[in-house]
């Protein structure tokens, strides 16, 4: 970030190659849909830990989609369910069962993305603390 006078919004610069800020912002678009679809949710989380979860999904954790109970996976665990639509966006992007349309069924009764994740209702993620 930038020095800016203070009547104006400093601007936002990224260094990184094009390809990742795209996938960086697919996240955060596919992230906000949800609670906006079902006008129930937080978007800000997802939308701000998206640079964090593209990195630790792309170059850090251990996973498999084929194999959700892996035993040597990695887990990746939000403290708190307000981020709920991350780990949604994260397992469908990387291939696990969690289809476009389990996504529109975010925060409704009987769905695969119920908000505040529990471990039995969707496979590959582990609950949240909230």
């Amino acid at each position: 970030m930038t020095d800016a006078p203070p009547n104006k919004k400093p601007k936002m610069s990224y260094d990184g190659p094009d390809l990742e800020l795209k996938c960086i912002n697919t996240i955060r678009a596919v992230s906000a849909d949800q609670p906006q679809a079902a006008n129930s949710g937080h978007p800000g989380a997802p939308m701000g830990c998206a640079p964090m979860a593209h990195l630790l999904w792309n170059e850090v954790m251990k996973y498999s989609a084929s194999d959700p109970k892996w035993i040597n996976r990695d887990r990746f665990v939000l403290s708190n369910g307000h981020a709920c639509a991350l780990q949604y966006t994260m397992l469908h992007l990387t291939g696990y069962n969690l289809s476009v349309e389990d996504l529109k069924q975010f925060r409704k009764l009987g769905s695969k993305t119920p908000g505040h994740p529990e471990s039995f209702v969707t496979a590959g993620k582990c609950r949240t603390g909230a």
